[in-house]
């Protein structure tokens, strides 16, 4: 796998690919240009020459500064750390065929292929976080035909003209008995090559073990390179440690680009532009989420949801901001479902418009189960509207929504019309408990979205939030974090925020709000000194006239309970996290990739600060952060401050941190504010959006690393381990639809740093339906339950026919199936539909993990090239 970058002066002239992606075939690049209906100057055709291309670049050069490039760099770094996954997941990290190794090149080109396939039907369902995954494995494998094979050595400046067409054969392979290397006793082997034209790669490792005269993979980590003929051929690195093939690094990396915009090429064609920009992500919009109960009592909700969706449909049509995906589960008892997902807002509209309260009456509804579903067909980083006056009737899944809606790191806001200290509007068959909304309040906290009480009256007017929030607003931080008596909450606004709403709800009898100047203003309604107040019954909004003025900014509450207040703002400055485990033995040294720490476990904070390629005036001083702070959430408890380092230049905002023991020592939730300064000595804070969970146990699912085919048996692999005190768990595993498996790990005891591995035979009927998911879920549960939190895996996989024989009448055309070659011409289907599910056959759904391992991947071919071919299309 290629890990170092390359330069643009070895690619040649180049166009503006994110432009070329989106605008019309009929567009030109010659000259300046200017997208009609989107903001923004026009781009000059060398704007990134003499400077550093950033993905940020590229998106405001569309779209114009101030857009937030958020999702895009997101769904970037899912393709480039699945990329990395392949070096590092139990399935794939020493499979030959996934790599071009061991002279398996016609079996490597095979599976390259089904890769593509699965990128291709998962987009197409609008499955788009597996078509990522599946698409970083792709680009792994392409990438390593060029760096492990010896199509360099033998002069070939242009990629290989047949790997991506699959009825043609690659010609001119090496045979088992055709000697391919002499012995190379030095770490570079620049010669080690037999003089012969036959296409070869080297050995790895002992499996399949080397034959006599034929060339190793080599490296350190080789354990192959030891034996007659010693040394080896990839060029993964510029260093002879690791590649003895080092000086044709740049020559194979550049190959490797050039056949990364081939197979983007492939993919735009069978995509059209509108799917190939959702594979990617490529816009600054949210998508619209609904959950809605749909019993007797629920038609002024049902009626407000109706009126925000047709409202943003209407005003943001056309721009920038307009959502990319739709969303809808509706839920009553006992069913919920189906889920009703589409691309086209007029098809979303008429599907909610067939909406109606019918039926059911009583309480509690199967709320937290529709949520899940709507969980796993929304896209990461989005909004999610559950409207309901009902409390849940499934709280069992409380803790599973909350790890989801973190992993998929989806914020959800519940709108309740129902008073909860009130018992009134709904027939109930027993008494309710006083916290029955506690299950909403646990899964607000963990999504980093909040509970709203209103009443009928006022869910129009509150539902209008719904059209705020999808405006790709930040959250400010707060110090303190929660109210406290007779102490003003205190945030900071910089210069790079605009649009800044203070939202305010419970019981509230009074606040001001001070701006840095000293002016305040109260709680009356309408337009004051600072802003606009509206009101609607519990709940307060002020909107912040614009600009805001800079500094720190104050506001006083004086309420009975405990009110909830928010301050949010647009701005394209933001940040991404992820976190990962340093790898330094092995084959493969980095990162390894986790969605969350574990307990006990040394782990890296990593962070990608987004926006800096929007900021307007490049001449300006960039901002930058210097350290971020830990909370214990919800009581806001500092658990540290850790300095912030750079990784590669400053523009590119890659940041790293070392987490500290104190926080990873036991398990729990704790929020991410970052800490910096804008390019004026003015104070930045951004936070994340949702808290972080620190993992009692590292739990790992490894599927196959292809797709499911109806009739066959599919082997999942499981590993548990404890790195902080002994564990007894219980292991449950749920998957949907219900097919039948079977598992030989049920209970685990570990011991301190130990692990527990299990297996997973997963039955596909011959009833599979083609091209649909399939969601595993794997809980870890203590048997002291008070003691640890559940962990969750979630798995999501692929069900394909299997590949057809190619004959003589098969177009020629590359990762087709029998029904792509039906539809190719029809363009991506835009709605699907899933069935209903009754509580009574309830089960667990979920998705892969982004990755387990890797190098860092933002110096991975994943992470670079990927950029790159987004660059030089």
């Amino acid at each position: 796998m290629l890990s170092a970058e390359v330069p643009l002066s070895h690619l040649g002239p180049s166009v503006l690919l994110l432009l070329q992606l989106l605008l019309p075939p009929t567009s030109a690049f010659l000259g300046p240009l200017s997208v009609r209906g989107f903001p923004g100057a026009p781009v000059p055709y060398h704007f990134h020459q003499g400077r550093t291309l950033l993905a940020d670049d590229l998106f405001a050069a569309y779209f114009g500064p101030g857009f937030p490039s958020r999702r895009f760099r997101a769904a970037l770094g899912e393709v480039s750390r699945a990329n990395a996954a392949q070096d590092f997941l139990p399935t794939s990290r020493n499979d030959p065929d996934l790599h071009f190794d061991a002279e398996r090149l016609s079996q490597g080109r095979t599976r390259l292929m089904g890769a593509l396939q699965e990128t291709l039907v998962a987009a197409r369902v609008l499955d788009h976080t597996l078509a990522r995954q599946r698409l970083g494995a792709a680009l792994h494998a392409l990438q390593d035909f060029y760096s492990h094979s010896n199509w360099v050595e033998l002069g070939e400046q242009q990629p290989h003209p047949r790997l991506l067409w699959p009825r043609q054969e690659l010609w001119s392979l090496a045979q088992v008995g055709n000697p391919t290397c002499s012995d190379c006793e030095e770490l570079s082997c620049p010669g080690n090559l037999l003089g012969f034209t036959l296409l070869t790669s080297g050995y790895f490792g002992t499996h399949p073990p080397k034959p006599p005269g034929k060339c190793s993979h080599g490296g350190h980590f080789d354990q192959s390179s030891s034996q007659p003929p010693r040394g080896g051929i990839n060029k993964d690195s510029t260093s002879p440690g690791f590649s003895p093939h080092h000086m044709l690094h740049l020559q194979a990396a550049k190959l490797a680009l050039l056949a990364s915009i081939q197979a983007f090429s492939l993919l735009r064609s069978r995509l059209g532009d509108s799917g190939f920009s959702r594979l990617l992500d490529i816009t600054p919009a949210s998508s619209l989420s609904f959950v809605l109960d749909t019993t007797g009592s629920m038609g002024e909700e049902i009626n407000a949801a109706k009126i925000q969706a047709r409202h943003i449909m209407e005003q943001r049509q056309g721009s920038p901001m307009e959502p990319v995906h739709y969303i809808l589960v509706p839920f009553h008892d006992p069913e919920f479902g189906p889920v009703f997902t589409t691309s086209d807002p007029h098809s979303f509209w008429q599907r909610l418009n067939e909406i109606h309260a019918l039926g059911g009456g009583d309480e509690p509804e199967m709320c937290l189960s529709a949520l899940e579903l709507a969980l796993l067909h929304t896209p990461p980083l989005s909004d999610i509207f559950v409207f309901t006056d009902a409390s849940p009737k499934d709280a069992f899944l409380t803790n599973r929504v909350e790890s989801l809606s973190q992993e998929r790191r989806c914020r959800v806001t519940f709108l309740v019309t129902e008073d909860p200290s009130r018992v009134q509007g709904r027939a109930r068959r027993e008494v309710l408990s006083p916290v029955r909304f506690e299950p909403y309040e646990a899964v607000a906290l963990a999504s980093g979205g909040e509970v709203i009480f209103t009443k009928d009256q006022h869910i129009r007017d509150v539902a209008a939030i719904v059209g705020e929030s999808m405006a790709a607003l930040v959250t400010l931080p707060l110090e303190p974090p929660v109210i406290v008596p007779g102490k003003p909450l205190v945030f900071i606004v910089d210069g790079l925020l605009q649009k800044v709403i203070v939202r305010m709800h419970g019981e509230i009898s009074s606040f001001w709000i001070k701006n840095p100047a000293g002016i305040f203003q109260s709680q009356e309604e309408g337009m004051g000194p600072l802003g606009h107040t509206h009101r609607f019954g519990q709940f307060w909004m002020v909107t912040m006239t614009d600009p805001p003025q800079t500094g720190t900014w104050e506001i006083q509450v004086t309420a009975e309970g405990t009110p909830r207040v928010r301050v949010q703002a647009q701005t394209s400055l933001d940040f991404l996290f992820h976190f990962g485990i340093p790898m330094e033995d092995g084959p493969h040294p980095g990162l390894y990739p986790l969605t969350q720490p574990v307990a006990g476990l040394q782990t890296q904070l990593l962070v990608e600060v987004t926006g800096l390629g929007s900021r307007g005036n490049s001449g300006d001083s960039p901002p930058h952060f210097s350290h971020v702070i830990l909370r214990r959430v919800p009581e806001g408890t500092k658990l540290g401050q850790v300095p912030l380092e750079p990784l590669g230049p400053p523009e590119r905002g890659l940041l790293t941190a070392s987490l500290p023991p104190t926080l990873l020592s036991t398990p729990g939730p704790f929020s991410l504010e970052l800490i910096g300064q804008d390019g004026d000595g003015q104070g930045l804070h951004r936070i994340a959006p949702q808290p972080c969970t620190v993992a009692p146990v590292l739990l790992e699912l490894s599927g196959p690393p292809g797709f499911l085919a109806p009739g066959s048996k599919a082997l999942l692999t499981l590993r548990i381990t404890s790195f902080s005190v002994p564990q007894d768990l219980d292991i449950r595993i749920s998957v949907n639809p219900s097919f039948a498996f079977t598992s030989n790990l049920s209970r685990a005891h570990l011991g301190l740093n130990e692990s527990a591995w299990g297996c997973l035979w997963l039955e596909v009927p011959d009833s599979a339906v083609l091209d649909s998911m399939v969601m595993v879920t794997v809980t870890a549960l203590g048997r002291e339950v008070s003691l640890m939190p559940p962990t969750h895996a979630f798995l999501r996989l692929l069900v394909l026919a299997q590949t057809p024989q190619v004959s003589s009448t098969t177009p020629d055309l590359p990762f087709l199936s029998s029904q792509d070659q039906l539809s190719a011409s029809s363009g991506p289907v835009v709605t699907t539909t899933t069935p209903v599910f009754r509580s009574s056959t309830l089960v667990t759904q979920g998705r892969a993990r982004g990755g387990k391992a890797g190098r860092p991947w933002w110096g991975t071919v994943g992470g670079v090239l990927l950029l790159l071919t987004l660059a030089s299309w």
